[in-house]
């Protein structure tokens, strides 16, 4: 279900508190709601639709993915990035990593490690970010 997105900066700088197999529906929503913002959004994080758990989603172009409970574990060639973001006006300058390590949970709360490099690594770690209570 598509949702409505949350522009309250005091609720997006809390710490999400950790999703569990009863918060699959959240991914769905996230999905859902990334795909109707898809001309102005590449990643969504569940604070963004109200949802203060730690899950996110990425736009891979094609087709999208839901990590649940993501946590970077390694980080690899900064460099400065401008980003913007669908809960707030105008864009920022921060510090981002080409190559991330991530621990998450899939969809059928299988327990995953990758890595990710460019674009998806950024999206990643701004989706995070907001898991963390960390705007930009």
């Amino acid at each position: 279900m598509e949702r409505k997105i949350i522009r309250d900066v005091l609720f997006l700088r809390q710490k999400a508190m950790t999703a569990t197999r009863a918060d699959l529906a959240v991914g769905r929503d996230l999905t859902d709601t990334l795909r109707a913002n898809a001309d102005r959004c590449v990643g969504m994080a569940a604070n963004m639709i109200g949802v203060n758990k730690r899950v996110i989603v990425v736009s891979l172009g094609f087709t999208s993915m839901v990590l649940y409970n993501p946590v970077i574990t390694k980080k690899e060639g900064p460099y400065e990035a401008e980003e913007g973001c669908l809960s707030l006006s105008g864009t920022r300058r921060t510090t981002r990593y080409q190559t991330i390590e991530v621990e998450y949970r899939d969809g059928d709360w299988t327990r995953q490690r990758r890595t990710f490099t460019g674009r998806v690594a950024q999206i990643i770690q701004h989706e995070v970010d907001h898991t963390n209570g960390i705007l930009i």
